[in-house]
């Protein structure tokens, strides 16, 4: 049994394989103030079949808490755990001009991304902050873009404009809202499905003149908010939330078996 941990700066992700397939996965938020002695009695309340664990992936955007999870590993699950970073033998080219500025979460998205539905693709993951990565068709991983993340930009609106209140993210009956909540809900919705599709189809421009791709990309849609948005986008074709503990698992896969060798 393998346990793949995505640690976000909102939300961290944790998922169970048996037998290389997910048997359960569950989202929680990521507590900063989290011990070693709360995160292990978490994983035994997640899972109750924690003790048959064999080993553990982690992919992580948040130092602090990395080394706690860590430590949890250790102290209760006995495993020394594979922390992803871009010097492990991903099965991809990082061509970014400095790897290890690549996020931890964006690299397993993109091995995922390209095992499963090939290249060129398009990952855009919708997280604290929404990220657009792109792998070639040859599985390099060519870069990408970065903006403020729905929930991100929300919360600072709401915080900034004192006659704005927080509303709940679900999709908006119609673009010209009749009152200040269906106006809030429709500008950050519709909204950031336009700021999307707009940076994707940039995107393919320049995988078509610049880097002379002749097949149109994949466009991946994950994260938490992915299902909300992929609704009302017009380039997004497909929806997996569990992309990034995809990737963890395919890169522990690959690990493993190198080292066998």
């Amino acid at each position: 049994m393998l346990l793949a941990i995505d640690i976000g700066n909102t939300h961290t992700v944790l998922g169970m394989f048996q037998k290389n397939k997910l048997s359960e996965y569950f989202r929680i938020a990521s507590n900063h103030a989290l011990t070693v002695d709360e995160c292990g009695i978490l994983v035994k309340q997640l899972f109750p079949a924690y003790g048959k664990v064999k080993d553990v992936i982690i992919c992580s955007v948040v130092p602090p808490l990395t080394t706690i999870y860590q430590q949890m590993c250790k102290k209760f699950l006995k495993v020394d755990p594979l922390l992803i970073d871009w010097k492990l033998p991903l099965g991809i080219k990082i061509l970014y001009d400095d790897p290890s500025q690549v996020g931890a979460d964006r690299i397993a998205n993109a091995v995922a991304a390209y095992q499963i539905y090939g290249g060129p693709t398009i990952v855009v993951d919708l997280g604290t902050a929404t990220t657009f990565d792109v792998i070639s068709e040859k599985g390099e991983y060519l870069g990408g873009a970065i903006a403020p993340g729905i929930e991100t930009s929300s919360l600072n609106l709401f915080k900034r404009a004192a006659q704005l209140f927080k509303v709940s993210l679900k999709k908006p009956q119609r673009a010209i809202g009749k009152n200040t909540d269906e106006s809030l809900r429709s500008g950050i919705v519709f909204g950031s499905v336009g700021q999307i599709d707009g940076l994707v189809n940039k995107i393919r421009q320049e995988l078509k003149s610049q880097y002379k791709e002749k097949r149109k990309p994949t466009v991946v849609a994950t994260g938490g908010l992915a299902e909300l948005v992929a609704k009302e986008s017009k380039t997004i074709e497909r929806i997996n939330p569990t992309l990034t503990l995809e990737g963890l698992k395919r890169i522990y896969l690959r690990v493993k078996n190198l080292r066998k060798k």
